[in-house]
């Protein structure tokens, strides 16, 4: 039974190094994650120390390479041992951080199982990082652009009761103030085409606009401000300054800002996206 479950614990690190990997994860007393280096040798394929050692001193040469400062990724200790003769020493051991792991695992011995499996893994999570950061990124620019759809309803309500008839120049005078141009000139300048220059537009360009609408509605409707003219200078003003606030804070100017991939095209993508299994 014993030979049984050997076998059956190396077939696990086979077929799934990171659930081992994980398992040994640690947490110091502020929260953060790490790896004690001499539990980690033998899910790599390592039997003893001096062969591991010289791949975590690659290792660490990597990481300074990569401009990252070594000590907050591979922290020295000692490690409590039992020795055969029943007495305990301390010995060398280092904490990692999982950068210090991946680091470890990419310059390891490419000929073990354990090692190529832990390349593989490392490879399949930092690719799940970036699709996790594009979409959480996708996600805030779908949100931002939802609140100005709902904002400008608003900002337009006011502005027709503040007695606004040329919604074409109210609304190109609010672009004006922002962007020091009207919208065809933006759209030119940005090479979108006839596309709404907000749907081609990034999270931080969308929060600026969402910012000049919301708070023209408020001036408009605080000050009482009336007529077609005045309405449509209090838009200007309020989106020049939005502009004078980028500038101050070393902001870059929304019209230099790259153009993004269409709205429509991300409310598609999310639609297609296959449903969670909560089986899975």
């Amino acid at each position: 039974m014993l030979n049984n479950d050997k076998y059956m614990a190396n077939e696990s690190l086979i077929s799934s190094p990171h659930k081992n990997f994980e398992e040994i994860k640690k947490i110091d007393e502020n929260g953060i994650e790490y790896w004690e280096a001499r539990e980690l040798m033998p899910l790599l394929g390592y039997r003893n120390w001096r062969d591991f050692h010289n791949t975590v001193k690659k290792a660490q040469v990597a990481c300074n390479k990569s401009g990252q400062k070594t000590r907050n990724h591979f922290e020295d200790t000692l490690k409590m041992v039992m020795l055969g003769s029943g007495s305990k020493r301390n010995v060398q051991d280092y904490k990692l951080s999982r950068y210090a792991c991946y680091l470890i695992a990419q310059n390891g011995d490419p000929s073990k199982q354990e090692i190529a499996n832990a390349q593989t893994y490392f490879a399949i999570q930092a690719r799940r990082q970036e699709v996790f950061q594009q979409l959480a990124e996708n996600e805030k620019r779908l949100f931002v652009r939802g609140e100005i759809k709902n904002h400008n309803k608003k900002l337009f309500a006011t502005a027709k009761q503040a007695g606004v008839n040329n919604f074409g120049r109210f609304n190109n005078a609010g672009y004006e103030g922002l962007y020091g141009m009207r919208k065809n000139q933006i759209q030119k300048k940005k090479g979108i085409g006839k596309d709404d220059v907000l749907d081609r537009a990034g999270t931080t360009e969308l929060a600026a606009n969402l910012f000049r609408i919301t708070q023209t509605d408020e001036k408009i409707r605080n000050e009482d401000i009336r007529g077609d003219y005045k309405a449509s200078n209090t838009h200007f003003e309020v989106g020049k300054k939005v502009r004078q606030t980028i500038r101050e804070i070393g902001g870059t100017m929304p019209e230099v800002l790259k153009p993004e991939k269409h709205i429509k095209e991300l409310e598609k993508e999310r639609k297609d996206l296959p449903k969670s299994n909560p089986n899975t």
